[in-house]
């Protein structure tokens, strides 16, 4: 009764928060798509050089490689959204949201190019990586400490324990309804997991991240195809009622393309999070030779994320033809596989599952531990400190997989509107630096040159771009 009521509050105040989100979200993704010429599409080519070539391996040797932040990003981005999330999105949404959540993907993948670029332009060493993101860039270029503490705040509420405790929550819900494992068990299990990786820090969450999220992609990316390729004449089907439930003139009267947009812009921001100020944590980390490299290499993971892996949950629902059974979450997302190949569905969802959500999970971890040590500010007791906050992560992820998933998506809701409303205020005031950065790139690119920054490139903010002296 307690958890229905604050789910319920929360849900009061969410609603009309991320209306305001979505129409900020949305004029910012296409201003700078705008000011960027459309660097998302045009550029798509140069994302998958970068993302391919060795320079991270070479040079990051200590440090996180090129290729290992985007791995941490996407294993933050890949996660219950692309599963469970999907599923809520059309049961609530329609079949429509997904339209709507494509359409999010493509303009604001361009929100994640600015947000990574300014993270790596105003990154600081740190002992095992460099350390970056919001809170850092909304200090140093707009000297707003107590705004970056908003941010930080948000992100620790969001990713240190809210977030995870969706992840949780689902990993225990897709094991017992697929093995009848108890709720509790795969609390301990994955909490334990969690800590052994968490504690070796950024470098062993990275060499971790690099290691699972090809292969959950790669393997998650054979099922759906299979089950596209085997149902390749339900698709033209799919796709219309997916257009006409987004457009439709009797989905309008009765609200329900309202519905559908809301709930697919947000359910894909919180499956790739662009915009939102959480992936720049993990950009920033990043040893490269020009900040944008990395913002380009992180556009693509916004594509990865809602485009392909998100899609291949929606084929696999509206091809089953049970997207209005009155199942939800991750328990649509079961049936819909096992429509397709029978009873072994259930267990494979539940085995994705565990890989998405425990690599979101530990991605998760160093996003709270960035902001955390920025909130810190250089105190002698930050060891300590985060020290305690490994432990809250530990209990958080326990509770979490026991508590009713109406109030823990609430409280995802809330504090990711928060952290998002505080990032698109601050990219859209930094935005220029960006944009600047961006012609930089082009025109060494043009000259023949694997593009290098130096902070006198930018004099106005030398002083405070360090990194690139």
């Amino acid at each position: 009764m307690v958890q229905k009521a604050i789910a319920d509050f929360l849900n009061a105040i969410n609603d009309p928060m991320a209306t305001v989100m979505v129409v900020l979200l949305s004029i910012t993704g296409l201003w700078f798509t705008i000011r960027t010429r459309g660097v998302q599409f045009r550029m798509i080519g140069e994302m998958c050089r970068l993302l391919v070539s060795s320079e991270g391996a070479t040079k990051a040797r200590r440090r996180v490689s090129s290729f290992q932040a985007f791995a941490v990003s996407l294993a933050s981005r890949v996660g219950t959204g692309n599963l469970a999330g999907v599923a809520t999105a059309i049961v609530v949404g329609g079949p429509g949201a997904v339209f709507w959540m494509w359409v999010m993907a493509l303009i604001g993948s361009v929100n994640a190019f600015v947000e990574c670029t300014l993270a790596q332009l105003f990154k600081i060493k740190g002992k095992d990586s460099y350390i970056g993101g919001p809170a850092y860039y909304i200090t140093k270029a707009l000297k707003k400490r107590w705004f970056a503490v908003i941010f930080a705040v948000a992100v620790m509420a969001q990713f240190g324990f809210t977030n995870n405790m969706v992840q949780a929550n689902t990993i225990s819900s897709a094991f017992s309804s697929a093995f009848g494992i108890n709720h509790t068990v795969m609390a301990v299990v994955v909490t334990v997991l969690s800590m052994c990786v968490i504690f070796g820090g950024i470098r062993r969450i990275a060499k971790v991240c690099s290691v699972i999220v090809p292969f959950m992609a790669i393997s998650y990316l054979c099922i759906a195809l299979w089950v596209i390729v085997t149902n390749i004449t339900a698709i033209p089907e799919a796709l219309l009622i997916i257009v006409k439930s987004a457009f439709g003139i009797k989905q309008a009267a009765g609200g329900a393309v309202g519905m559908a947009i809301l709930m697919g812009f947000k359910r894909g921001l919180f499956s790739n999070e662009a915009g939102e100020g959480s992936a720049p944590n993990a950009a920033a980390t990043a040893e490269v030779s020009h900040p944008v490299k990395q913002g380009l290499v992180q556009t693509l993971g916004v594509f990865t994320d809602t485009l392909v892996i998100c899609s291949c949950t929606a084929f696999i629902i509206m091809c089953s033809g049970l997207y209005d059974c009155g199942a939800n979450g991750v328990e649509l997302t079961q049936m819909a596989l096992s429509h397709h190949i029978g009873p072994a569905g259930k267990y494979i969802i539940a085995i994705c599952i565990f890989f998405f959500a425990f690599s979101t999970v530990i991605g998760n971890y160093y996003y709270g531990e960035s902001n955390l040590t920025f909130l810190c500010n250089g105190s002698k007791h930050t060891s300590k400190v985060i020290l305690g906050y490994r432990v809250a992560l530990g209990v958080m992820i326990f509770v979490g997989s026991m508590m009713a998933i109406d109030v823990v998506w609430a409280m995802v809701d809330f504090s990711m509107i928060i952290m998002t409303l505080c990032n698109l205020t601050a990219i859209l005031l930094l935005g220029k630096y960006a944009v600047r950065l961006l012609d930089d790139y082009q025109k060494q690119r043009k000259a023949g040159r694997d593009p290098v920054y130096k902070s006198s490139t930018i004099p106005e903010i030398e002083a405070d771009t360090e990194c690139w002296k």
